[in-house]
């Protein structure tokens, strides 16, 4: 592939994995070289709006690590989230073109079909089916701490410190110091 550059990278359309979708709903199509900070300004605004109850981030090969950046920037700040999320391949067709012309001028052209992994996640204010794969309830308001920790314990660092003990441990006696 030396002799070849990428000339082309189109995505075949595909519909969302969520039959019961209003029309009109929210899509943000998030890309490798997306930012994070306009994804979020955009999403955030619309989902203050009083008519928006659901959004839908969706990404695909390097983009689904920052797609869930987003969708999880987004629960935290606004709570209360119902989400489901939904993981497929996406086929990518990619045109590749010879460096090097054919002696009589004409260029070779090479048609690359490519599945990558695709994540789609919904995310609404209303309760969504709980026997829905992929459905995770909104998380506590108070937050997870509240759930680990005795209601004596006035912070998490004692909780912390073990799971971080129990994690390292093992690899220190790998190492031969514990």
């Amino acid at each position: 592939m030396e002799n070849f550059r990428k000339v082309k990278t189109s995505e075949q359309d595909s519909p969302l994995p969520f039959p019961d979708l209003p029309p009109g709903v929210v899509e943000m199509k998030v890309k490798e070289g997306s930012k994070i900070r306009n994804l979020m300004g955009f999403a955030m605004a619309r989902m203050e709006l009083k008519g928006t109850r659901q959004i839908v981030f969706s990404g695909c090969g390097r983009a689904v690590t920052k797609t869930i950046t987003c969708v999880e920037i987004m629960k935290r700040k606004l709570g209360g989230l119902h989400q489901v999320t939904k993981v497929r391949y996406k086929t990518l067709l990619e045109v590749w073109e010879n460096k090097d012309p054919q002696p009589n001028g004409q260029v070779e052209n090479l048609t690359v079909h490519k599945n990558v992994p695709s994540i789609c996640i919904l995310l609404s204010k209303d309760p969504l089916d709980p026997n829905e794969m992929g459905y995770q309830p909104p998380e506590p308001r108070d937050g997870l701490w509240t759930l680990l920790l005795p209601s004596t314990s006035p912070s998490p660092q004692p909780l912390l410190l073990l799971g971080l003990r129990a994690l390292i441990s093992p690899v220190l006696k790998l190492q031969g110091a514990g």
